[in-house]
């Protein structure tokens, strides 16, 4: 077995090294596997500490997740924090999910904030992430660790780091995380012995803390007392959400939820699903068939940490359809505009907030309503940003990312299933109280503001070989964009990259104010956009197509829906993906 020589070095310094017998004895395995691909992965880089922290797959090696690349990503941060606060008190606050290895790592990075001397507020059990995100701010940290990875499959995990905000790292301060997690040259390095007595475990407190926060932003009690037995079924799929969502749901003041009993406890396997993604419709096989055989209103299904929501509605035939994220997060925004507008709330000093790949009809919903609108990057941790700069000088009603992951107010900066849950139950009364159900609540948002359809499609490239092929995928795109999508000229390039703007028309340029990203916009003259940018935790690349038009009445459902699917489907195809 020849391997690369960085490959190689990475093995020898592991075996050599002040690694644990267990984790050397499962690297001589692979060698005497002779599992080349596997170790070439496991040890051709060092997982990089990104913008948002670490995600991999779980097992020995540099570029894996294990005790050591989660002590050194702790370690740097813990660095980091030490610079930046000299001579002060430094709290932080850790949680994890319901991942295999999740509870361990946390112990992990627990020991090492505690062994440099800052104190660790601990939950001691599983709680979802944007707890975690009001917790830090609750307790006045310095920073917090959440230990997920989120939806990705079971063999995966990670490690998002947040600031004193409660949102994740952003310019300047990620960047000086990240170099301080590179400069550790060495396992020796890192301080593994736990320190007890910087250690406080928590866990009820702020959970009522939290709730309490949570139902005091309802807008429509009346109409939820009026329709409290709503029927809901909620599965957390074996994640975190069994801790709050129920319990918010109920406090909210819904008295008919049904928690898919299968999918119901914490387990790292994820047993019942391929994915526990809430966007897979295979994950929500359990709940649909719940909902069917009680005739239900409402399915609502969390992913592993809490932070997104898939939810399914019967349509026009009494079916159960799945909505995907730009519908719901369309939804979401307009319910909370027209329900302050109702109350006479909206005074001018809200807005909204929505990143550049989401439903362009958050913007027209917002314009309508003359309540000011942002769009930020891809994730959350933008729009988290901008709500830390606009504190006290505007008030954030909602918003989100097609990706499934929305925020109602500003308790937390982060994406929250557990107030979305909240609030999409509370929507759903507040439609019902008028007559309508969600299904034809989105209809006629459609004949308000124009239809909007929007689709996802995600390119797997795995590996060293599969990144390799993403970087080379971006670079065909941005050096030769398509002269047509669709039968549509594209008008305009944006590429974030670069920060420049290009009226291929005319070849003139302008700057991008949003912060550098590895993004491309193609924007055709009939409106039509797509986006297309590697995953930031996934070995994907991603192409976001929306395409729309008007929709002169509810009787032109189902054929302007088919007309919108077929423009995209000529759209991808164009693009070539």
């Amino acid at each position: 077995m020849a391997l690369e020589q960085n490959v190689q070095e990475g093995i020898d310094q592991w075996l050599q090294g002040n690694y644990d017998e267990e984790t050397k004895q499962q690297i001589r395995g692979l060698i005497d596997a002779n599992a080349e691909t596997e170790l070439t992965d496991s040890f051709y880089k060092s997982l990089e500490f990104g913008t948002g922290g670490l995600r991999g797959i779980m097992g020995p090696g540099s570029n894996r997740i294990n005790k050591y690349t989660i002590g050194t990503a702790t370690q740097g941060l813990c660095n980091y924090l030490l610079s930046k606060y000299p001579g002060q008190r430094i709290s932080v606050a850790i949680a994890h999910d319901s991942r295999n290895n999740s509870d361990y790592f946390a112990k992990i990075t627990a020991d090492v904030f505690s062994a440099n001397g800052i104190f660790v507020y601990f939950f001691s059990e599983l709680r979802p992430t944007p707890e975690l995100s009001f917790a830090i701010r609750q307790l006045g940290c310095k920073s917090g660790v959440m230990l997920t990875a989120s939806h990705n499959p079971k063999e995966y995990n990670g490690y998002k780091a947040y600031g004193p905000d409660g949102g994740q790292f952003t310019s300047p301060d990620d960047k000086l995380v990240i170099a301080e997690v590179n400069k550790i040259g060495s396992i020796d390095e890192v301080r593994f012995e736990r320190v007890d007595e910087n250690i406080q475990f928590i866990l009820e407190d702020i959970d009522n803390r939290y709730l309490d926060a949570i139902t005091a932003l309802s807008v429509s009690p009346e109409a939820i007392g009026r329709q409290k037995e709503l029927k809901i079924v909620y599965s957390p799929i074996h994640g975190t959400g069994i801790t709050l969502v129920p319990k918010a749901l109920s406090r909210f003041g819904f008295t008919n939820v049904h928690v898919v009993e299968e999918q119901s406890q914490p387990d790292g396997n994820f047993p019942t699903v391929v994915y526990p993604n809430p966007e897979e419709k295979e994950a929500m096989t359990l709940a649909l068939r719940k909902a069917a055989e009680i005739d239900a209103d409402l399915v609502l299904a969390t992913d592993p940490d809490a932070d997104r929501v898939g939810i399914a509605v019967k349509n026009l035939e009494g079916e159960f359809v799945l909505l995907n994220g730009n519908q719901t997060g369309s939804l979401l925004i307009n319910y909370l505009l027209s329900a302050w507008e109702e109350k006479g709330k909206l005074d001018g000093n809200q807005y909204i907030v929505k990143t550049i790949v989401t439903s362009n009809l958050i913007e027209a919903i917002a314009s309508k309503k003359q309540v000011k609108y942002y769009n930020t990057l891809t994730g959350f941790k933008y729009i988290g940003q901008l709500m830390t700069e606009l504190e006290g000088k505007a008030y954030f009603i909602g918003g989100g990312e097609e990706s499934y992951g929305y925020l109602v107010g500003d308790l937390v900066r982060d994406k929250d299933a557990v107030v979305s849950a909240a609030f999409i139950a509370e929507m759903t009364a507040f439609y019902k109280d008028k007559g309508s159900s969600l299904f034809e609540a989105l209809i006629g948002m459609y004949e308000e503001y124009g239809f909007y359809k929007e689709e996802l499609v995600s390119i797997t490239k795995k590996g060293k070989s599969g990144a390799e092929e993403i970087k080379a995928l971006m670079e065909k795109f941005r050096n030769n964009p398509p002269a047509t999508l669709g039968g549509s000229a594209v008008l305009t390039l944006k590429d974030y990259e670069q920060g420049i703007e290009t009226d291929l028309q005319t070849k003139t340029t302008r700057q991008l104010e949003l912060p550098k990203s590895d993004v491309l916009q193609f924007i055709t003259e009939d409106g039509s956009i797509v986006s297309a940018r590697p995953s930031g935790t996934e070995p994907k690349i991603k192409f976001y197509c929306s395409v729309n038009t008007s929709l002169p009445d509810s009787t032109a459902f189902a054929a302007t829906d088919r007309q919108l699917s077929e423009k995209i489907d000529s759209v991808m195809k164009d693009l070539g993906v």
